[in-house]
């Protein structure tokens, strides 16, 4: 690259030679008018107030970066409301799960957490289903219902609720073998004709 050019010095009193002037100091005092501005401020030059410090600017950020990425975590700033729980699905209710691993068990329902999702139960003396969560969209609520609600305090230990469950479901007649039997379809049933 081409260094850039510098304009040429203008001056009143140009050098005769490096470092000499042309005109005098004296010469030069009258040249560009000190005396008159002297003269109007009453034989002294004016003085101004220094300017108050300027703040210093914003320390600039860092040159430096790390030379691995750094994964920040996303901000979630939604605070999702649970799915409202469907009229038919109240606690003791018994529902026919309709997919995954436990696909046409029929289950107790206990209650609804926090994330929408439904607390069922087989019990799992009596079916094999141990406490799980289920959501409201892959079961069927029927109209038979187990009476004796467990207490709150006892649905996260699972032998306290399958020893309630179980002692409540042998008090209604068909409810145990109901219970173990697993949901199905046969030729020619249409399921938004059936009663659950």
């Amino acid at each position: 690259m081409a260094a850039k050019q510098r304009k040429p010095r203008v001056t009143r009193n140009p050098e005769l030679v490096k470092g000499v002037g042309k005109f005098s100091r004296s010469k030069m005092y009258h040249k560009r008018g000190l005396w008159a501005i002297k003269a109007k401020n009453g034989g002294v030059f004016p003085r101004h107030d220094p300017k108050p410090a300027e703040a210093k600017p914003a320390e600039k950020p860092s040159k430096f970066y790390p030379a691995d990425d750094v994964k920040k975590p996303l901000i979630n700033k939604r605070n999702p409301k649970p799915a409202k729980l469907r009229a038919s699905i109240t606690p003791g209710t018994v529902l026919i799960i309709l997919a995954g691993r436990f696909k046409g068990k029929r289950v107790v329902f206990l209650k609804q957490l926090p994330s929408g999702l439904l607390l069922v139960t087989g019990p799992f003396k009596i079916n094999g289903v141990p406490l799980r969560r289920v959501n409201q969209a892959y079961v069927i609520a029927t109209s038979t219902k187990d009476e004796n609600v467990l207490p709150q305090e006892k649905k996260d230990d699972q032998k306290v609720v399958d020893a309630l469950i179980v002692k409540s479901v042998e008090g209604v007649s068909d409810l145990k073998a109901y219970l173990a039997a697993r949901f199905s379809l046969k030729a020619g049933m249409k399921p938004h004709e059936l009663v659950f």
